[in-house]
This record gives structure tokens, sequence and C-alpha cells, in this order.
């Protein structure tokens, strides 16, 4: 490296420091993310997803922790992997994305015993608390698991018993805001577990009444408003949305209009707002709780023809939202008016999870869907590029800030 490149890179970390090291009495503001530039993909992951068992390996779905300190996957394998952030990135984004190797490997991998059917972060995890660092996963025919995201030890688990008094499993799993009760969807009802109680003692909330009004179906998703209204949604595969109040489990309202099943519901930063996916349906609905009576608007997605599961996720600042889909595309909405803003490639695949980052500007994505007959068809060499059943980690242009080609972020001079 000549003393030119030296210099600019000092100078790089020197506006690096600058940002991160604000003084104590001044809040965080999060930055403002240019989604009219193409964001630049740092960190590329599919090697360590494909296995000889196993050729098609798709993920099911990417999350981020609380604290940013790392992400989630989900892959057909019943495999969790953990993948930390680089330190590096409280400052400039060295270019660590090759398209020939994974970035790096995954801290902790954690492998389940059956298919998983959802999974969710702890609400306060932080990596300076190990006692915070778990996750919670249901899967078929299993109790709800409490995983330790430091060891990969299971902590804990949550059994819910039917009739016959048999082990039934949920279909979602959801922390409740203040992180004290794991709220579990199951058919025609949703279970309410103590956290620090582990074990098969329940509440149990029936979601038709005696009249048979209510929400019927499977509970796939289950969200909390973050508002601290107290409020919380259930989608369910009858293609329904359910608002209950949280302190009681009263129903407040059922709403219709999805075309597939209910697959993810998830609330505006505010409260005001839900937002609702399906499944095989190419819209999200925008639903204004405060008056449910019509569709606010409907945000597009490729999904017509994938029973794949798409994620969608809001910014933090709650101004935008990013959404895959089956065409390998991650499309971005403005949430005040329904418009469409801009797309990206993410996967040359159905991009099946998408993240953003809860601090920083940037995202995580996964890709991959389930490919029928490449197991039995022998002849057939079955191969895939890097850019299928893969996950990746994005960084986005902010106000103030321009990515270049070769991924460091570097302040914008407007005297040049």
């Amino acid at each position: 490296m000549g003393e030119e490149e030296e210099d600019q890179q000092t100078n790089l970390d020197t506006e690096a420091a600058e940002i991160t090291e604000q003084p104590a009495d001044q809040a965080y503001s999060w930055p403002v993310i240019r989604f009219d530039v193409q964001p630049y993909r740092t960190y590329h992951f599919y090697q360590q997803f494909r296995t000889p068992s196993n050729p098609n390996n798709f993920h099911k779905g990417v999350k981020w922790s609380p604290d940013g300190s790392c992400f989630l996957t989900c892959s057909d394998d019943n495999t969790f992997r953990i993948f930390p952030l680089p330190d590096n990135e409280s400052g400039g984004y060295a270019n660590s994305c090759s398209a020939d190797a994974d970035s790096y490997t995954a801290d902790l991998v954690v492998t389940e015993g059956e298919s998983v059917y959802d999974y969710c972060w702890y609400p306060y995890m932080s990596a300076l608390d190990t006692c915070t660092c778990v996750f919670a996963s249901t899967t078929r025919d299993h109790p709800i698991h409490l995983w330790d995201a430091t060891s990969g030890q299971l902590r804990c688990t949550y059994r819910a018993y039917d009739a016959m008094d048999e082990i039934t499993a949920a279909f979602s799993v959801a922390f409740n805001p203040t992180g004290a009760k794991i709220y579990a969807g199951y058919n025609k009802s949703i279970r309410v577990f103590d956290v620090h109680r582990p074990g098969r003692d329940f509440g149990q909330h029936s979601t038709l009444q005696g009249n048979k009004e209510g929400q019927a179906g499977i509970i796939s998703s289950i969200a909390f408003s973050p508002s601290h209204t107290g409020m919380l949604a259930t989608g369910s595969y009858s293609q329904t949305t359910a608002i209950y109040r949280e302190d009681n489990m009263e129903l407040l309202y059922v709403l219709h209009g999805q075309e597939g099943g209910v697959t993810h519901v998830q609330f505006s930063k505010d409260g005001n707002y839900l937002y609702t996916g399906g499944r095989k349906d190419p819209y999200i609905l925008c639903w204004d709780i405060r008056k449910t009576v019509d569709i606010v608007f409907k945000l597009y997605r490729s999904s017509e023809t994938t029973n794949q599961r798409i994620q969608f996720d809001i910014e933090p600042l709650g101004q935008k939202l990013g959404t895959g889909g089956q065409d390998g595309l991650v499309h971005i909405y403005e949430l005040q008016t329904g418009q469409w803003v801009s797309c990206f490639q993410a996967a040359l695949d159905t991009v099946s999870g998408f993240s953003f980052h809860p601090f920083l500007p940037m995202a995580a994505s996964s890709s991959g869907h389930r490919r029928f007959g490449i197991l039995d068809d022998s002849d057939r060499d079955f191969s895939l590029t890097g850019d299928e059943n893969c996950a990746a980690v994005w960084s986005f242009s902010y106000a103030g800030w321009n990515l270049e080609d070769r991924g460091v972020q570097r302040r914008v001079d407007s005297e040049k």
C-alpha cells in the first residue's frame, strides 16, 4: 500500500471515529438511508449452507439480533446459524465480499430435530449480558425451545399438550414487549408461557368465540405493537388477521382481505398501522388500526407462484418498508404514501428473508426456495450458483455519505 492510500485510510478511520464518538449527553439518531443509491453487498455467504445430504438447503429467513451484534439464519436442514457483525462495522466498511468464498463462517450452529416453524430473539438481547443472549424456536412435533445464543445449549423448553395429553407444536412464537412471556400460536388458540417458568404451565386462549366468531385456523404469526398500547396482532392461515388486547386477550378486530394464508404481521413504529402478508399473495396490505374498515394501500411483491414464506421489514426510522420476492429483488416502499421507491437485486432466486439492522444503515437478506424433483432425478447434474440459497449483508448510503465501488464509505466532499 502506498503512502497516499495509507493517508486515505487514516482519514477514513478518523472520520468514522468522529461519528461513533459522540458526546455522552447527545442522543443517538438513526442515519437517514438513501434508497436512491444501490446498496453494496458487504458480506456474502453460501458455501457453508451446501451439504451433500441436502443440495437444495434453502433459507427460511433471517433476523438481526435486537442489539445489532449478529444475525440469525434458518435453513431447510433444520439448522440455525448465528453470524456476528465484525467490529469494523462501527466505522468504515471493509471489502470482505468475495464471489468464490464465504466472507466468514458462522460463530454458532444449532440444529433442531424437525422442520422449523418459527423463531424469534429475546427483545432485550445484548451481547454484553450473556444471560439475555437467547432466542426461541418452535419445530414440528417438539415443544418450544429456548436456545443459548453464545454456547448453543438448550436453556429450557415450554410444552403444550393436546386433549390426548400429547405434546403439540406451536406454529408461531413471539416474546411480549417486556420479555416476560412467550406467546405461541396453535390451531384456533394462543397459549401464553411465563419465561421464568419453563415446563407445561401456560394460559390458553381460544381464538374462536362461543358463537363461532373470531379467528379460525392455524395462528401462523404474532406481532406486538411497539408503542406500548398493549395490543398484539395474529395472522392465520384462514386468511384473516386479528388484533387483541394483551392484558386480557380481548378480541378487538378481525381483518379480512388477504388472498392467501397470512404468514407475516408487523406493526408500524408508532403502532398506528399494521402490515400483513400472505402465502402466494402478491400484496402486503396496510391497515390503519384506528379505522379498520378499509385497506389503506397495497404494496406489490412477486410471490404468486411460490409457497415460500417471504419476510418484510421496516427500517428504524419507520418511513420505509423492504420486502423480498420470488424475482430475487428487494423492493423498497414509502410508508406515508405507499409509493414504490427503489429495488435492488439481492439474489437469483426467491428472497425469503429481509431484515434491517436496528440502528446501522445495513440490512441482511436470505434466499432460496424448495425445488421439487432434484433428488429423484439422478441423471441431472444439480448445482447452484453463489447467488442462490445464499445470505448477504448490505450496506446503504445515507445522508452526507456515499458508497464507493470498493464498498468503503467515505464522506462526500462538496468542495470537489
